[in-house]
């Protein structure tokens, strides 16, 4: 029979041990909880890191799970909750408004996009899953980090970039958008994260009412807005989209 390749069972371990523990890992956790080495743990942790399956918080130093393994994972989609019930609805909602659905959950300081249907129409489009977008600037985000006390957190805690003249970067303007977002129940990106492109979510949550994630419809500016302010029959049709993969989840009526 032949052997296990060592180095191999080391990186797994690591990795079911970031998938199982708590958010985030520091090095000594690790080396610790696999009876390594911290030289062996931390020449592990940097092979894993430059191939994308784990990324190393800046500020803590700690470890989590990288984006890369959702690229990679496109059998986990398809068994992933969220997505599995949301895939129907988001369906309805690209062939309902005429636009781009995305269905997104926070990740590393950001939104890793799961699943994205295209606009249904002739044109050239780009799959963006596993594709990851800013928090403090576009609709997913905005949502996120209104509901969601960890992405709250690593929202305001970074420093928020300005893409565009439109994107709001200072704390208290940025913290009234939540708040008005938690009040109406979704959110809006006019031309905050990129030029000519609007966009509006809503949270989803789960069978204990909490938030697993937000929907969104994206498209230029004039076909989403009536002048700067969102179509109303696209935010009521986000908003049911949202309302129905939260009922499949178990949350029951919002």
């Amino acid at each position: 029979m032949a052997k296990n390749i060592q180095s191999l069972e080391r990186a797994a371990a690591m990795l079911r041990l970031l998938a199982g523990g708590e958010r985030r890992l520091g090095l000594s956790d690790i080396a610790s909880s696999l009876e390594l080495a911290k030289g062996t743990a931390h020449g592990i942790l940097r092979t894993l890191q430059a191939e994308g399956f784990v990324e190393q918080d800046p500020a803590s130093g700690r470890y989590q799970l990288g984006a890369e393994l959702l690229r990679l994972g496109t059998g986990y989609l398809d068994v992933h909750e969220l997505r599995a019930r949301a895939l129907v609805w988001t369906d309805d909602l690209a062939r309902s408004s005429g636009e781009s659905v995305h269905l997104g959950v926070s990740h590393q300081r950001g939104v890793l996009i799961v699943h994205h249907v295209f606009r249904p129409d002739d044109s050239r489009q780009v799959l963006e899953v596993g594709a990851m977008q800013p928090l403090h600037s576009t609709a997913l985000g905005k949502v996120l980090a209104a509901y969601d006390p960890v992405a709250h957190t690593e929202a305001v805690e970074v420093e928020r970039e300005s893409f565009t003249p439109w994107t709001v970067t200072e704390l208290e303007p940025f913290e009234e958008t939540l708040t008005l977002t938690r009040a109406r129940g979704w959110a809006a990106d006019v031309e905050e994260t990129w030029d000519g492109v609007a966009a509006v979510a809503a949270p989803i949550h789960d069978r204990r009412r909490m938030p697993v994630g937000a929907v969104a419809i994206t498209g230029p500016v004039e076909r989403i807005c009536e002048g700067r302010e969102l179509r109303s029959e696209l935010v009521a049709s986000v908003r049911e989209c949202a309302r129905a993969v939260s009922r499949d989840l178990g949350a029951g009526r919002f």
